[in-house]
């Protein structure tokens, strides 16, 4: 066999989302082929350090339940966040890095699926899987997402943008009347359901847009939906392909980071979906439309609404899905007949494939 391909997974964050990477990265790199991948391990702790292979191993949830590293700042590659105004990077043995020939970021939530690292790693001519820039910051701000769904004509829900500034000018009466009641206010940029709040009355729309406003400067509230909560996963650059139809039934009053991540009896997960036929075609198209108009690349996972009548409606899509074994995206991959070690091995070479193709491009012009 020729030359491995060094792969560096990337993960952690400074996120709400940083102990879900840890468990992502944690079955990637149990998963990965390791006749066909050399592994490099780059972790960000929630103090903003940069960790490599042993520093960063020590993240990981078996080396510690909490998630959180007791490293030194030695060991650090980079500070995002340091002491001394002005002190971008600590210098470090670039031979201990070394060159890697794809990073796998498996980031969730604000800097890192949001288009942060995605702009580090063009900019240090790297190949890496997922979506790009603009599809990863599209993908993270609810608010542009649903409104570029919107405009594209595919059915989403009725919603209303609050800035930080205009939440004490909020008026519940007028925002009801527009979106009915319950209601939900969410961080407009986060994911996992962190910050989410279902409203019945006035007293719950503050107190939920306190929570959200924890998370970002920009929430949304959106109207209520009746219906099934169905979902598919999508992979592919140009040409991308979507698996099986799930169904995800809460047994919390909807599905709650708790009922994902805390409480292993919160949702049961329905795959494949019980669907009729029709059904299950018509939401694999949107999936592939929507994937399209917010310009992913790579993988996505689109989750919608099945209202009653029949209507498939976006709810959102997420460019880096949760990741373990137990996740939805890999699962629903699963039951299509790729298997999360084969979804690891395409995910990089779509990776690859992709920056073989920009490489192609004219980056100055000749007079």
């Amino acid at each position: 066999m020729g030359k491995k391909i060094r792969v560096a997974v990337l993960f952690g964050g400074k996120s709400a989302e940083h102990e879900v990477s840890l468990q992502s990265a944690r079955n990637i790199v149990d998963a990965i082929d390791k006749d066909k991948y050399e592994v490099t391990l780059i972790g960000i702790h929630k103090s903003g350090q940069w960790f490599l292979n042993d520093g960063a191993k020590l993240m990981l949830p078996e080396a510690n339940e909490q998630g959180l590293a007791e490293v030194k700042d030695s060991t650090a590659l980079v500070t995002l966040m340091p002491e001394s105004k002005g002190e971008l990077m600590r210098p470090f043995d670039s031979s201990s890095v070394g060159t890697v020939d794809v990073v796998f970021p498996i980031l969730h939530g604000p800097m890192g699926e949001d288009g942060t690292v995605q702009g580090l790693l063009k900019l240090a001519d790297v190949p890496f899987v997922g979506a790009g820039v603009l599809g990863s910051a599209v993908g993270m701000d609810k608010d542009v997402m649903k409104r570029l769904i919107r405009d594209a004509e595919i059915p989403t829900s009725d919603f209303v943008v609050l800035h930080r500034f205009q939440a004490v000018e909020a008026n519940f009466d007028s925002i009801q009347s527009q979106l009915g009641l319950p209601l939900f206010v969410k961080p407009a940029n986060m994911g996992s359901s962190v910050g989410v709040s279902k409203v019945e009355d006035e007293a719950g729309f503050r107190a939920a847009l306190k929570e959200a406003f924890q998370f970002d400067s920009k929430i949304l509230i959106e109207e209520f939906i009746e219906g099934r909560e169905v979902e598919c996963s999508v992979l592919g650059n140009e040409n991308p392909i979507v698996s099986v139809v799930g169904e995800v039934l809460p047994t919390h009053d909807f599905y709650s980071y708790e009922a994902k991540y805390l409480d292993e009896n919160g949702a049961v997960l329905k795959i494949p979906a019980q669907l009729p036929k029709e059904t299950v075609k018509r939401i694999q198209e949107v999936a592939i439309h929507t994937f399209q108009v917010l310009c992913c690349e790579g993988m996505a996972r689109a989750d919608f609404f099945l209202r009653p009548d029949g209507e498939v409606m976006v709810n959102e899509i997420n460019t880096i899905p949760g990741f373990t074994r137990i996740s939805m995206y890999p699962k629903l991959w699963e039951a299509s007949g790729i298997s999360y070690s084969e979804l690891i091995d395409r995910l990089i070479q779509l990776a690859m494939e992709r920056y073989e193709r920009e490489q192609k491009l004219k980056t100055s012009y000749d007079f």
